[in-house]
């Protein structure tokens, strides 16, 4: 397969995706703010999509907010030194969308979404399990980020919408902010396992795959929502696939994703 081959018509939840199936001539083309660089050690771009407005909601069909892609094409091959820059990067970007959400409240909940039983689904739950836990330790001062942790399940095996249990969660501990972690779907061979969306306007699980479940935004839990994914699948002639070797990539991406939230959580103390 050509790795440059788009799928046009399947199913994706990265807004950079998005954007560059739009024409950027076209008149139409407003309510969009794009900033891209790249790291000059490791060739990471990082890509910033804001949509700003009515005109550019209707464009992407997705809410006004701030997109963050992070696509590192090497990452997860065994070379530390690379994997070690792009978790300071996640965490860097990640930094830049909490920290103005919790000057108040440094309680952050992580949010596991996803189902352990099915490797390609399991991208959540698996980051829980890296996370170093902080809220219940009695030493940690009010200085310090404290972190907690749900695997909420999915409706087939609870019978409840996930964003219901999460507001239950949310109304009984307060935390400043939720990281709702998912796995994602894309078009592009090009950005399976290999990239990174940030996005601070929540997260609706199963909205790539076609299995629309309620959002989990701020709207719906009470907090403000940073959603934070890596696509593991693509949708080819109606079916969704996945590499061969994805119980390895996936484990991989989620020690990624695990090592910049602990590290967000115990390098950035103030």
């Amino acid at each position: 397969m050509d790795n440059d081959f788009f799928l046009s018509q399947s199913r994706t939840d990265l807004a950079v995706e998005l954007n560059d199936t739009v024409d950027k001539e076209d008149t139409a083309y407003k309510g969009v703010k794009v900033r891209e660089f790249t790291d000059g050690p490791t060739g990471i771009k990082i890509s910033q999509l804001t949509i700003t407005d009515k005109d550019g909601e209707r464009l992407f069909n997705k809410e006004q907010g701030t997109y963050i892609t992070i696509e590192a094409s090497e990452c997860c091959l065994g070379d530390e030194e690379y994997d070690n820059s792009l978790v300071n990067i996640i965490t860097e970007q990640l930094f830049k969308l909490i920290e103005p959400l919790i000057v108040n409240n440094k309680n952050i909940l992580v949010i596991g979404l996803g189902n352990r039983d099915i490797t390609a689904d399991s991208l959540g739950p698996n980051v829980v399990e890296g996370l170093l836990i902080n809220r219940h330790i009695v030493n940690v001062t009010s200085d310090n980020y404290r972190l907690s942790s749900l695997v909420p399940g999915v409706m087939a095996q609870t019978g409840m919408e996930t964003s219901q249990i999460i507001k239950g969660i949310v109304n009984t501990t307060k935390p400043g902010v939720v990281i709702a972690i998912d796995a994602l779907a894309a078009r592009s061979v090009n950005h399976l396992n290999k990239t990174f969306q940030i996005s601070d306007k929540g997260i609706h699980p199963g909205s790539g795959v076609g299995n629309h479940r309620a959002g989990i935004t701020s709207e719906s839990v009470g907090v403000p929502v940073i959603a934070l994914g890596v696509p593991t699948v693509i949708e080819m002639n109606n079916m969704f696939v996945t590499p061969k070797d994805v119980d390895i990539v996936v484990r991989a991406n989620a020690d990624i994703l695990s090592d910049s939230i602990n590290s967000l959580v115990y390098s950035y103390e103030t």
